[in-house]
């Protein structure tokens, strides 16, 4: 407890992984960028003639220039208030579509 091997103050803060509560900047930037590359992909894989039930699905996603903001970088969630929470609070979000949402949410 004392002495050379004392904790330091980060190690009295809680929580090890860190997350601020809202995007910044830089990172909502980075989401949008990244919408912007799958839509890229996915016009490039229609135009080549190819069509799987896979195509199908993400045709159907709406495109970045279609999303609302609010659909952009939040999320449906039946736990938080307001049925929302921001996505990069969800495990492996820069993984997963997230781009539709119960209707009315």
């Amino acid at each position: 407890m004392f002495g050379a091997f004392r904790q330091s103050s980060i190690s009295f803060g809680g929580l090890l992984w860190k997350s601020p509560w809202r995007l910044s900047p830089t990172r909502k930037a980075n989401q949008r960028k990244r919408l912007k590359q799958v839509d890229s992909v996915i016009a490039a894989v229609a135009e080549s003639g190819i069509i799987t039930k896979s195509l199908e699905k993400a045709l159907s996603l709406p495109m970045e220039s279609e999303m609302l903001a609010k659909d952009k970088y939040t999320t449906f969630s039946k736990h938080h208030k307001g049925y929302r929470k921001s996505q990069h609070k969800v495990p492996k979000w820069t993984r997963l579509t997230l781009r539709e949402n119960p209707k009315g949410f």
